[in-house]
């Protein structure tokens, strides 16, 4: 399916304030103008998918059927490889309904220690999907491997504080929100999973202003 121009107005489909931020920032260049599903009142759609894809399509479509409006959606997620990949699709349940990722991380941690484990290598994956009321998608996913640690930092959210990116000393709860996810976009060099699936669906769809 051909790609298809991204211009005006769309939805941002997510009632997480951390993701929305970044959005923003990301769609900033772009001439966008973005209004979340929370703010809009949006229902939350069951996420139903197998694949991270799945899930951000499902939210992506199901926003832009309710709004008449582009909708655009994230869904991603921690694989931890000594864990066989969890929590992945289900990182955010792990947090439970009060979104307590620090409980979640001590979680991670501990579930390490009771397998014997000593590999911590881990990645985050982003997919990124822009839906139109008509149906059309366009898809982009990006990937950001590295090793956990004890939590440190207080910038970010979610999983960020125990991520330590491969090449730095600090974790993503260490490192400048414009550092994490900022795009260079001379030569498209991004650090975030969610920036590098950015470029990709920029590439793509979206025009600087």
């Amino acid at each position: 399916m051909s790609h298809r121009l991204l211009t005006g107005r769309l939805v941002i489909a997510t009632h997480n304030a951390g993701k929305l931020a970044e959005m923003r920032e990301l769609l900033a260049p772009f001439g966008i103008e973005a209004v979340s599903a929370g703010e809009l009142s949006l229902p939350e759609p069951e996420e139903t998918g197998t694949m991270f894809a799945e899930n951000a399509a499902i939210k992506a479509l199901a926003a832009a059927e309710a709004s008449g409006l582009p909708a655009f959606a994230d869904d991603s997620g921690l694989c931890v490889d000594a864990l066989d990949g969890a929590p992945g699709l289900f990182s955010a349940r792990w947090a439970g309904p009060k979104k307590d990722f620090s409980g979640a991380m001590a979680r991670i941690l501990a579930e390490l220690d009771r397998r014997g484990a000593t590999d911590r290598r881990a990645h985050f994956v982003s997919a990124l999907v822009l839906a139109w009321p008509d149906g059309h998608t366009e898809l982009a996913e990006g990937r950001v491997f590295g090793d956990l640690v004890e939590p440190r930092g207080a910038a970010g959210f979610g999983y960020d504080p125990m991520f330590r990116p491969d090449g730095f000393d600090r974790t993503f709860g260490e490192i400048s929100s414009e550092e994490k996810h900022g795009v260079d976009w001379r030569s498209g060099a991004a650090l975030s999973h969610r920036a590098r699936a950015f470029v990709k669906l920029a590439e793509a769809c979206l025009r600087r202003v």
